[in-house]
């Protein structure tokens, strides 16, 4: 669990606040990204507090090596969530060398503790024709109510054909949506756009809900921000509310536990399969580096080896 807030040396609580304005400002950061660092920073100083350090000048490689150490020995943080933490050590550490608040980062001295890449867990096509399917109506309709299935089901249709992320889905504008030309405008994480096709089960799945259930909810509150998909109260829908739908109809189809990223990895997973281009879907997904795309190659060898015993001459 996270440090609970508390009161910081004055200069410590000064530094907290001037990175995240610059970040903010100046990097132009936001939401998840900012969230993260301020969970990181706020670990971080109130620890480093906790054992004596008050100001930057205290702010030294054997205090931020006792910090790492703590994470694992004492909170059993799993490697990647202490890689994540290294990660944002070493982005405030040289900002305040940026900005004359440290002579020399402290942060150089720290090693990158060993990360075994986890696997992404993916669904078989399959189970995902299960899941996209799952949402039916759910009793006698009522006329004039929106049914809210045809809502879920195309969010599970376009999570799939298209790889978005949860908070993706709550951000899709409905000018962005171009069903003439297959394809869906989405402003994604790092504030960049990216154009993504859509498949035909897509296509149909979001339509109906366009035709049959977004008229009825966009009204309700006047307040919809041109978003493509909205609440049952007709307001923007949040990320924590696709977390649950998605839970909802994995549970409808006896898919037990799934979660939205799991569409994603299935949908890159399923394309290199396929036989797609890792290039390809490194575009497809939004990532900036290929090594991250990279992962989903080790998911299922059997490509690899079926196209090595084709190819090579001693294959």
């Amino acid at each position: 669990m996270p440090r609970q807030e508390k009161k910081l040396p004055l200069e410590l609580a000064d530094l907290r606040d001037d990175f995240f304005l610059y970040q903010r400002v100046e990097c132009g950061h936001g939401g998840n990204t900012l969230a993260a660092y301020k969970r990181d920073l706020r670990d971080l100083l109130c620890d480093l507090a906790d054992h004596g350090v008050s100001t930057s000048s205290h702010i030294t490689p054997q205090a931020l090596i006792g910090h790492m150490q703590r994470l694992t020995s004492e909170r059993k943080l799993a490697s990647s969530t202490v890689t994540r933490h290294l990660s944002t050590i070493r982005i405030f550490c040289k900002w305040m060398v940026a900005t004359g608040r440290l002579a020399a980062n402290p942060a150089d001295h720290l090693d990158r503790p060993h990360k075994w890449r986890r696997l992404p867990k993916t669904l078989s096509p399959g189970e995902m024709r299960r899941l996209v399917t799952a949402p039916a109506p759910e009793g006698t309709p009522v006329e004039g109510k929106p049914q809210l299935w045809l809502r879920d089901r195309a969010i599970l249709e376009l999570m799939y054909a298209s790889g978005l992320r949860a908070s993706e889905v709550g951000t899709a504008k409905l000018a962005g949506y171009r069903p003439d030309e297959r394809h869906i405008l989405l402003y994604g994480k790092g504030r960049k756009y990216r154009t993504v096709p859509i498949g035909e089960p897509a296509r149909k799945a979001v339509d109906a809900y366009l035709k049959h259930v977004r008229p009825l909810l966009a009204p309700m509150t006047g307040e919809d921000q041109g978003c493509l998909f909205l609440s049952s109260k007709g307001f923007p829908l949040h990320r924590a509310s696709v977390w649950l739908i998605v839970g909802k109809w994995a549970k409808a189809a006896g898919l037990g536990h799934v979660h939205p990223h799991m569409l994603r990895h299935s949908f890159a997973t399923h394309l290199l399969q396929g036989g797609a281009d890792l290039r390809v879907v490194q575009e497809l997904l939004g990532h900036a580096d290929l090594t991250t795309t990279e992962i989903y190659t080790h998911v299922d060898r059997s490509r690899f080896k079926a196209m090595h015993r084709k190819f090579h001459p001693r294959g």
